[in-house]
């Protein structure tokens, strides 16, 4: 069953470009990782987003996420509460919810003296 993991950051005033930029480094060889993202939620603050195969594909990659971790921890702020630099949640879909699916265009009605005008226009074409 598909899983996510989400982590919170509070990155230290200045770094944030490097903290964007150590992400877009990240070349995952994370077996079972199905892809993610970074998101940007105030000024020094991320959160990173991932989906993978499922719940068994994140411990096993927990190593390897520490060890990215390892390369900008220096930039990350304590979050407080004991949480250290990271605040990470992970688990298993329950409900996927579907995106709204798009209503069908409905052509404009076709007004009948148009029609009629375009028929003979195209008789009268016909018969050149």
């Amino acid at each position: 069953m598909t899983a996510f993991n989400v982590v919170r950051f509070r990155v230290k005033p200045g770094n944030e470009e490097r903290f964007i930029d150590e992400h877009r480094k990240v070349q995952s060889g994370f077996k079972g990782f199905l892809g993610g993202s970074l998101i940007r939620t105030g000024d020094q603050t991320f959160c990173l987003v991932g989906e993978w195969r499922d719940f068994q594909s994140i411990v096993a990659a927990r190593p390897e996420m520490i060890a990215l971790l390892d390369r900008f921890r220096e930039i990350l702020e304590d979050l407080g509460g004991g949480l250290g630099v990271t605040d990470p949640v992970s688990g298993e879909v329950v409900v996927k919810l579907a995106a709204p699916k798009a209503a069908k265009k409905r052509r404009a009605p076709v007004r009948r003296k148009a029609k009629r005008a375009a028929t003979r226009r195209t008789a009268a074409n016909r018969r050149r």
